[in-house]
């Protein structure tokens, strides 16, 4: 059997193709969000598939405890690089599977890490491990795409030159998923990965994250908290856990 998109898809290339999601851009978006957000300036913080870390190490500077935790060993060894930070620590689970029981004063779950599995149910667990993993009255972060704006903006076929590399990005939206196909021609060969996503609407997302405990406070539309409609780029949701 094949292994899942998000098997094959977060490895070396996924570092070409995203490498404009970078230390800055992470550590202006978890300001905006410590700016931003009620949340406890100190804690033990969880970054919910952190990928090579840059949130974790953002979030680092203002003092938290950090674990940082990803399926991809090529991004957690990444990850572990470049990180020289004491209070981050990494380990690899699948988001499903994560042991985490009332740890966490804060979870962040940043850039499109959730809605990954065919099955809803799949991704109701993954909402459940999340709140498993907070404290009560713990503080939950979501930043998800916003399907309203996929839907009136998709852009079908984007060609870009990346570090020599041509990149192919090909997009529609299928049976209630975005699906992007990627192709990557270097040195005149030619590889492909996917990435396909769940488009979970603003009240499906809300009536998930009650349904497992979280009592959604807010929405928005970007890192500059416009409020949440189809002209933002985003879904980021804020969350208490009330269990």
């Amino acid at each position: 059997m094949d292994a899942a998109w998000y098997v094959k898809s977060f490895q070396k290339d996924y570092s070409t193709l995203y490498q404009h999601r970078d230390e800055e851009s992470a550590r202006k978006e978890i300001d905006s969000l410590l700016r931003e957000l009620p949340l406890p300036k100190t804690g033990r913080v969880l970054d919910f598939c952190c990928g090579d870390g840059r949130h974790s190490r953002a979030l680092a500077r203002h003092g938290y405890e950090i674990v940082g935790f990803d399926l991809s060993e090529y991004l957690l060894a990444r990850a572990r690089e470049k990180t020289d930070a004491a209070n981050v620590t990494y380990y690899r689970y699948d988001m499903r599977e994560i042991p985490f029981e009332s740890e966490f004063d804060i979870l962040f779950n940043l850039f499109t890490s959730f809605g990954y599995f065919e099955e809803d149910n799949e991704n109701e667990k993954v909402l459940h491990k999340m709140a498993q993993a907070l404290k009560p009255g713990g503080h939950l972060v979501i930043d998800y795409l916003n399907p309203l704006y996929i839907e009136e903006k998709l852009v079908p076929e984007s060609t870009r030159e990346v570090d020599g590399k041509q990149i192919v990005e090909r997009r529609k939206i299928e049976d209630g998923f975005v699906i992007k196909e990627i192709s990557i021609t270097e040195n005149e060969t030619t590889r492909q990965f996917w990435e396909r996503v769940r488009l979970y609407s603003r009240q499906e997302m809300e009536s998930m994250l009650t349904k497992v405990g979280i009592e959604v406070r807010d929405v928005y539309g970007d890192y500059d908290f416009q409020p949440y409609s189809k002209d933002g780029k985003r879904m980021l949701i804020y969350g208490r856990c009330v269990k």
